[in-house]
């Protein structure tokens, strides 16, 4: 259980200050356009959720190998549900509408992306109760 709390730590700390800290601030840096920003973001999250998948598999390889609690497999389970929807839901939307603002198209702010931060912030409370559930274990 200390792994997968640790583990689970560590994927809250990048979800929070890449999602929450870095994504926002970017565009108020001198300098920096929407489609820089818009780069700049691509590839950040890309990264991100890549390393998300992988710290989601460690959390579960430690809890299926280890001993374990049933709040921590549902916890578990809830978070890779909603990593799952941002990467195969809410991911192309979002690169679609950027793919549409780098070639120029004008247009109102894609509703996907509103929906990724409410995911983001499930996904962080869910990392939070499962870090919390882990430590107890």
């Amino acid at each position: 259980m200390a792994v997968a709390a640790a583990l689970t730590f560590t994927w809250l700390g990048m979800v929070l200050g890449i999602s929450f800290l870095e994504a926002p601030l970017k565009f108020r840096a001198p300098g920096v356009t929407v489609p820089l920003g818009l780069g700049i973001g691509r590839l950040v999250f890309a990264a991100l959720n890549r390393i998300e998948v992988v710290l989601a598999v460690a959390v579960w390889a430690a809890l299926l190998l280890g001993s374990r609690s049933t709040g921590a497999l549902v916890a578990t389970g809830a978070v890779s549900v909603v990593l799952l929807v941002q990467l195969v839901a809410v991911r192309p939307a979002l690169t679609r509408r950027s793919d549409r603002v780098l070639a120029g198209e004008d247009g109102p702010r894609s509703r996907a992306h509103l929906v990724y931060i409410g995911l983001e912030v499930l996904k962080a409370a869910g990392l939070i109760a499962l870090g919390a559930l882990a430590l107890a274990g």
